[in-house]
């Protein structure tokens, strides 16, 4: 039996993972194992998100944890090549831009495993971000290059990718977002965190180009707290922003604006619940530039680029920097309606996890339960 492989690390993961694990499973007698890097190790960064999912535990944890990016990358290596030489899969399938990611390119390259890269060809173009090497290195060196978007064909077409690589399968995240979101309709977040609908802001940071500088992660928080004065604003804060401000000394200025309240990372249904129903979300996430997208949410990215434009061209996505005084206005505007119209990108439809089950299938040679369509 032909076997495919799928790396996990990070919570933007298991987002894109479960469709096409489940496809999988539903439409060819394809082996699958998924194995979690641990990369995120917190369980509410990590083990509440299977459960939201769906899907069972890892079938294989390394438990890697933190690190500088050279040290956790290098310890994933270690353990990859080993399980790799035991399992012989056909097939390894990474996700996203994580050192997860990166490392799985890297043994798989060196040991001639065949290797797909979903959510391949997006760019920022900014090689300062960590994230960006990952997605270049990654790429050059996958067998399948599977697609969000046609931008993303056309950055790798620009790299000099052969064409018979790429294939636009659409975005697999949209997948999990649309098959949860009746469910998470249903949970009590906003009772629970004394809200209603369409009146009040999400704000994440995470990225460390803005949280580990002082200044600018002042700069960010001065801008929530500006909006949190009109309207009230959910914080969810990753652990590393919450190890930033009490380092810099600035949880005593966030606690003196009650309607600024700082919660802690939430579950995929908790937090779709959330974001689905908010006025506006502020963020320095690739993925929730996405989501806000497919569920028509304006959505302010707070960074100078984007490797999502597809969610400026055509979503609701605007990129406004990290300018304290840019940010303030383009959240006024929203808030007092000046909202901009954004319609779903082309195949974000909720079945881009089947046509990768159907593409891994042709590639292995083994024949689909059913046919797509």
């Amino acid at each position: 039996m032909k076997k495919v492989i799928h790396i996990v690390g990070a919570r933007p993961n298991f987002m894109k993972v479960a469709p096409i694990h489940k496809a999988i499973a539903a439409r060819t007698p394809l082996q699958q194992l998924v194995m979690h890097t641990g990369q995120h190790y917190d369980a509410k960064m990590s083990d509440v998100f299977f459960a939201d999912l769906g899907m069972a535990a890892p079938d294989i944890h390394l438990g890697i944890g933190s690190g500088s990016h050279a040290e956790q990358t290098a310890k994933m290596m270690v353990e990859m090549e080993k399980i790799f030489l035991k399992e012989k899969p056909d097939l390894v399938s990474v996700v996203g831009d994580v050192n997860s990611t990166i490392a799985a390119a890297l043994v798989t390259s060196k040991l001639a495993i065949p290797l797909s890269h979903v959510e391949a060809g997006l760019r920022s173009f900014e090689r300062h971000m960590p994230e960006e090497i990952n997605r270049v290195v990654t790429d050059r060196l996958s067998d399948l290059l599977l697609t969000p978007s046609r931008d993303a064909d056309a950055n790798l077409l620009k790299e000099g990718i052969d064409p018979k690589r790429i294939h636009l399968v659409g975005n697999v995240m949209i997948d999990s977002l649309l098959s949860s979101k009746e469910k998470a309709d249903q949970l009590p977040t906003l009772k629970q965190l004394g809200l209603t609908p369409r009146t009040y802001v999400v704000a994440t940071l995470h990225r460390p180009s803005n949280v580990d500088n002082p200044k600018l992660l002042a700069g960010l928080l001065s801008t929530l707290i500006h909006v949190a004065k009109k309207v009230p604003v959910v914080f969810p804060v990753h652990p590393r922003t919450r190890k930033m401000i009490a380092e810099q000394g600035l949880a005593a200025e966030l606690e003196k604006t009650p309607s600024l309240k700082l919660v802690d990372p939430m579950g995929y249904l908790e937090f779709l619940s959330l974001t689905s129903q908010a006025q506006l979300v502020m963020t320095d996430s690739g993925g929730l530039q996405e989501e806000t997208t497919a569920l028509n949410v304006p959505c302010l990215t707070l960074r100078e680029e984007t490797e999502r434009p597809v969610t400026v061209e055509v979503g609701t996505n605007e990129v406004v920097g990290t300018d304290p005084t840019r940010i303030r206005e383009a959240a006024d505007r929203i808030l007092a309606g000046d909202v901009k119209k954004g319609r779903v990108p082309e195949l974000w439809d909720g079945r881009t996890g089947e046509r990768i089950a159907d593409l891994y299938a042709r590639v292995l040679g083994v024949e689909t339960k059913r046919a797509f369509g």
